[in-house]
């Protein structure tokens, strides 16, 4: 083959723990008699809450194929590359097992919101049945160089509060704030989706979403912008570049020797390009390995709503309806619009082998 996909998993292969039914027939499509697949694929997604490990066991389940978490990109995998802050104490927010899934990325010193609120009970007050019934506060020098945001945490209020603690104090959360510092120690954020779909007839709340809050409680409080260090995730670019390094390995392994020419983003959108401002890097680490083309294949079994318009003059026009990427992003009509449109993941993989004239 001299093509590869990339499938995302919420709204094109499931919905919430359920299968959408035509994942299983797609999916015997990919593989031949012994299970291998017949084509590269990673599976792209934007959780964050657990180890590459699992997702592929879920996934493993849910289509009857055997994956492996090779196969599998969640949204924190790029993390690996930024080996700068592995060595560096690291404050991670999110839910489900964030120290392991830190170290496993390389993180030696991670230390979650639920430890920092610990140490320091006096500053954790919204919810008034968990305030200390002691006012005393433990000296903990936390002194974090790097805030990582892996995904929505439960707690929001906990969450906000802590990291604007860190953000405003440089790593000393019991001390008073100084609007001095800045810019700020470095943020690195997993998965901005606004929006997310599972059982609910509407889409719910994504990280997208605590992002908004946190940008605008920071601006609010010093008037100043929340800055980035680095975006990843869909539609990131570093995503899309780490994508294709898991493709080009699998063919390696596969000795395929034809070089992969195309990438079939199923259910998700072509990569937008952030800010200049933010450190790209990370980018030379993928340089040599652009494929020629990357096809968006949407399908309607997600967020994605085919009747939705899109503006043709993006000063314009431009409002949250339309456009639910991250502030940080630019906007380009040209590549929202999808390269196709199809029903489901079955008419994708069939449009795909028209297309690439592959018979299995």
């Amino acid at each position: 083959p001299s093509f590869g996909f990339l499938f995302d998993i919420d709204g094109v292969l499931v919905r919430g723990k359920t299968p959408i039914p035509a994942a299983k027939t797609a999916f015997q499509k990919l593989v031949n008699s012994q299970g291998q697949f017949l084509v590269p694929v990673v599976f792209v997604t934007n959780a964050g809450n657990c180890l590459r490990q699992k997702k592929a066991d879920q996934l493993s389940h849910l289509l009857g194929v055997p994956i492996s978490q090779d196969q599998v990109m969640m949204s924190h995998s790029p993390l690996r590359m930024f080996k700068r802050y592995h060595e560096k104490c690291v404050l991670v927010s999110g839910q489900g097992p964030l120290l392991d899934i830190a170290q496993d990325l390389g993180f030696c010193q991670p230390i979650t919101i639920e430890t920092l609120r610990e140490k320091h009970p006096l500053l954790d007050v919204v919810d008034h049945d968990r305030r200390p019934n002691v006012l005393v506060s433990d000296y903990f020098c936390f002194k974090s160089l790097s805030v990582v945001l892996f995904g929505e945490p439960v707690r929001w209020e906990t969450n906000l509060q802590l990291i604007i603690d860190v953000l405003l104090t440089s790593g000393y959360p019991g001390n008073p704030y100084h609007q001095e510092n800045y810019p700020h120690i470095p943020v690195l954020a997993c998965n901005m989706d606004l929006m997310w779909v599972a059982e609910a007839q509407s889409p719910r709340f994504g990280h997208g979403t605590f992002m908004v809050c946190l940008e605008n409680i920071y601006k609010k409080i010093t008037g100043k912008d929340l800055k980035y260090e680095a975006l990843m995730g869909k539609p990131s670019k570093l995503t899309y570049q780490y994508a294709e390094y898991l493709v080009r390995a699998q063919a390696a392994e596969r000795q395929w020797k034809q070089p992969i020419q195309t990438l079939y983003a199923v259910g998700g959108s072509a990569a937008l390009s952030q800010d200049e401002e933010i450190d790209n890097s990370w980018e030379n680490e993928f340089a040599s390995a652009a494929a020629a083309h990357c096809r968006s294949v949407l399908v309607c079994t997600g967020v994605y709503n085919p009747h939705t318009e899109v503006p043709l003059d993006p000063g314009e026009s431009v409002t949250e309806t339309v456009f639910h990427g991250h502030r940080d992003f630019r906007f380009d009509p040209g590549l929202v619009e999808p390269d196709h449109i199809v029903p489901d993941v079955d008419a994708a993989v069939d449009l795909v082998f028209q297309l690439e004239n592959f018979a299995p």
